[in-house]
């Protein structure tokens, strides 16, 4: 981005005025004084001060809900060309980075954000938030294998924490499952299910606490309101 236009959008003055501080020489980048009016600026990596100050773009933070379809990656890209769930919110001025992740067969509640302290917080495993999934799984648990699954199991080389976990509905070979984990380890809900003999024929994340995906649609968005973006911050 020109210098000009970068301090005329970071609120310093016009992009007229701009140009004006920058010939009288009051404008550095990586504290080199720069007076030409071409001169382009690396908007996340170069330091730009005026009269001696640092100034920025103040981003305007964004929050939206998807609700993933199955076979979308949750990256901002792929090198694979597979389809990304950034693909599903066309037209977001701001740059926007999926909270944690979904698998490629999963579908479901993702958030998406700028908002860098909020995912960190959302993501990191000291800060537990409950995850609600939907699962339709392979035969019919029975109460000694709930048992095990609320208890926690072992995956691997971990111990899973306690998880909630009920019978919505069940038929002659398979059955739909209420699950509510709090961690977030890699495929996670599936390892747990194939642990006590009952692996996951489809699986859908329904809410991160208190946020829900109520009848939003397969494959599209909605800005979280007000009150759901206060309820995560005070997470």
């Amino acid at each position: 981005m020109r210098l000009q236009k970068f301090m005329a959008k970071a609120g310093v003055a016009s992009r007229r005025k701009s140009e004006e501080i920058i010939k009288a020489g009051n404008v550095k980048v990586n504290d080199e004084i720069i007076d030409e009016l071409g001169y382009k600026v690396d908007v996340d990596k170069d330091i730009i001060k005026v009269n001696g100050k640092i100034i920025k773009i103040e981003v305007k933070k964004i929050y939206i809900l998807i609700n993933k379809p199955t076979e979308y990656i949750t990256s901002v890209s792929d090198q694979f060309n597979r389809k990304t769930v950034m693909s599903l919110i066309p037209n977001i001025d701001q740059r926007v980075y999926p909270v944690g992740r979904l698998d490629y067969d999963t579908s479901g509640l993702l958030l998406l954000t700028n908002d860098g302290d909020l995912t960190y917080k959302l993501t990191h495993p000291s800060h537990e938030i409950n995850k609600t999934y939907i699962s339709k799984v392979k035969g019919i648990p029975t109460k000694e294998e709930l048992l095990k699954f609320r208890k926690g199991l072992r995956i691997e080389d971990y111990i899973t924490s306690k998880a909630e976990i009920e019978i919505l509905n069940k038929s002659k070979d398979s059955s739909i499952l209420k699950i509510i984990i709090h961690e977030g380890k890699n495929r996670q809900v599936r390892k747990m299910c194939d642990a006590i003999g009952h692996p996951v024929l489809e699986l859908k994340r329904i809410a991160m606490g208190n946020i829900e995906l109520e009848d939003l649609k397969e494959g599209q968005f909605r800005y979280l309101d007000e009150d759901e973006i206060n309820y995560l911050k005070k997470i």
